[in-house]
């Protein structure tokens, strides 16, 4: 009868390569690539031949281990750079991100572990208990205060305040909108146009108040223009434009049907 024979099982083969780099104790940077080769093969060797699955992970790594030991014994190729090439970097790299990840698995299982003798239970604290609040004596907790040491914390405090105050911004004004509506600058200019049948342009729209002002007074012109009451005239480029009120402003109607946009 044969006695099975166990061996060490890898998770695949770069948990071969680097359980034989850590046995021999050897620099992942420079690994003896012969060597490494022959002891991976020896091992290849010994598994079983069944599971083809499993072979074919450790089998690819075997042939790219003889491929990087034949270029081992070529001359070294040059990169554009100038520098040699190392046949063995590539490799290197992989060996290290799975130790990386490795190390990584056996600290979360050692957290999972851990985590596994840990029982948890609902609270189940007394209502009355909840409910407790120690008494307070406010002539326990205000011994030893005085006048004095309530002005230094109220100053502290409001140093504190202070600090956090940006010295720029602080001084920014309050920007608030101003209301102005299109069918209420319409009734205006009818006020306006009954008293002055011509009139500057310009100088009515200097004489607005603000920004906003000067951009609802010049749509309502546009709007009465459009409505024939009143007619604009230029004599010369860039001069002052005058406005004719062509219609009785008292005739004026649909004034107020502009809606706000």
């Amino acid at each position: 009868m044969a006695i099975p024979v166990k061996i060490n099982v890898f998770e695949g083969p770069l948990d071969l390569l680097l359980h034989l780099i850590e046995k021999n104790k050897i620099d992942i940077y420079d690994i003896p690539i012969v060597e490494i080769t022959d002891q991976y093969m020896e091992y290849l060797h010994s598994m079983e031949q069944e599971d083809l699955g499993t072979m074919s992970e450790f089998m690819v790594m075997a042939a790219t281990l003889l491929d990087i030991k034949c270029k081992m014994l070529l001359p070294k190729e040059v990169n554009e750079e100038g520098e040699e090439e190392d046949p063995r970097e590539e490799l290197v790299q992989k060996l290290l991100e799975y130790k990386m990840y490795k190390y990584m698995s056996y600290e979360l299982k050692d957290y999972m572990d851990n985590a596994a003798g840990v029982f948890y239970k609902n609270p189940s604290i007394p209502d009355e208990v909840l409910k407790y609040r120690e008494p307070v004596d406010p002539a326990e907790l205000l011994a030893g205060l005085t006048l004095e040491k309530l002005n230094n914390i109220y100053q502290s405090i409001l140093k504190k305040q202070e600090s956090k105050i940006d010295p720029i911004r602080s001084k920014f004004g309050t920007i608030e909108k101003e209301e102005v509506s299109l069918s209420d600058k319409m009734l205006a200019m009818k006020s306006y146009a009954a008293e002055h049948r011509k009139f500057s342009f310009r100088q009515l729209l200097t004489s607005q108040s603000s920004r906003v002002q000067v951009i609802v007074t010049f749509l309502s012109i546009l709007e009465l223009m459009k409505m024939g009451y009143i007619h604009v005239q230029q004599d010369e480029l860039f001069d002052d434009i005058q406005v004719d009120v062509t219609q009785d402003p008292e005739t004026w109607t649909h004034l107020t049907e502009f809606a706000d946009e």
